[in-house]
């Protein structure tokens, strides 16, 4: 009695979880409706709707995916993907990781591209899929996208680390934020190794300059823990320009063009940005 008792409590919470991403898409939108059927996933299952995608999202704190699709006779089929994220610091990660273009007005970051738009709020990350761009396909996703934006209540901020990032020749479409070694390799390839020790307590920022530096910061629980990367880190890749710690931040400067401007660099990365 005890075990179903917890297993209908669990199965309720789940349900109430994925009501809620429910009510936050429309089920019909300048004449398309809902069609298929609706799917619903968590950290154990995403792999079976986005194989060969979904370790992306695992290494963040995703929670839960909804998903709808929408039909409309002789147009294009739209699809729509809910990401709940868990934090929006998170959700603003995982909006950054492809990221392309510029803001299109939707939500707190966006961009449409070919009849795909992605966008951040809150907790979430949104995107919706027109199989084919069409005039009429374009502004139902641009449509879709304002709805589900409206409907999440919360804005979500950046996260802090963000704020340190020198404004100067940086290009702002470039910046990614990640927390672990694999999603770095994808930005940026440097180590066999974990050497930097990342994992899911780490804040890692990536980003372009005019110049071709990459500039990376690196936030760890502990200034020790700082402190034993930066040791770590000299000597370990020809691609390495500059680098610091300040209290539990790491600063790397990759690729400059020479030491004198990644030091310049480095010391215009703004006052530390307290949590």
């Amino acid at each position: 009695m005890k075990c179903l008792f917890l297993y209908l409590l669990i199965t309720s919470v789940t349900s109430i979880a994925f009501a809620g991403m429910d009510s936050l898409v429309p089920k019909n939108i300048d004449g398309w409706k809902s069609e298929g059927g609706d799917g619903t996933y968590n950290r154990k299952n995403l792999y079976d709707y986005i194989d060969g995608e979904a370790e992306v999202y695992l290494a963040y704190a995703f929670r839960e995916a909804f998903t709808r699709g929408f039909a409309r006779k002789d147009q294009p089929f739209i699809t729509v993907d809910l990401f709940d994220m868990g934090t929006p610091s998170d959700a603003y990660g995982i909006f950054s990781f492809e990221r392309e273009s510029g803001d299109v007005g939707i939500g707190t970051d966006s961009e449409y591209s070919s009849g795909l738009l992605r966008f951040w709020k809150g907790n979430y990350f949104v995107s919706i899929l027109a199989d084919q761009e069409t005039p009429e396909s374009k502004s139902a996703v641009m449509s879709l996208g304002s709805a589900i934006a409206s409907n999440i209540k919360e804005a979500g901020e950046r996260p802090k680390i963000i704020g340190l990032l020198p404004e100067q020749g940086l290009n702002k479409i470039s910046i990614r934020y990640l927390h672990v070694k694999p999603s770095l390799d994808y930005q940026y390839y440097l180590w066999d190794k974990n050497i930097l020790n990342l994992s899911p307590k780490t804040e890692v920022v990536l980003a372009k300059y005019q110049d071709g530096s990459r500039l990376m910061l690196v936030r760890y629980p502990q200034a020790a823990d700082a402190q034993a990367a930066s040791k770590a880190l000299k000597g370990s890749t020809k691609k390495l320009t500059a680098s610091e710690v300040r209290g539990a931040i790491l600063l790397a400067v990759f690729e400059g063009p020479s030491k004198e401007s990644a030091l310049s660099l480095l010391k215009s990365v703004k006052t530390e940005v307290k949590k």
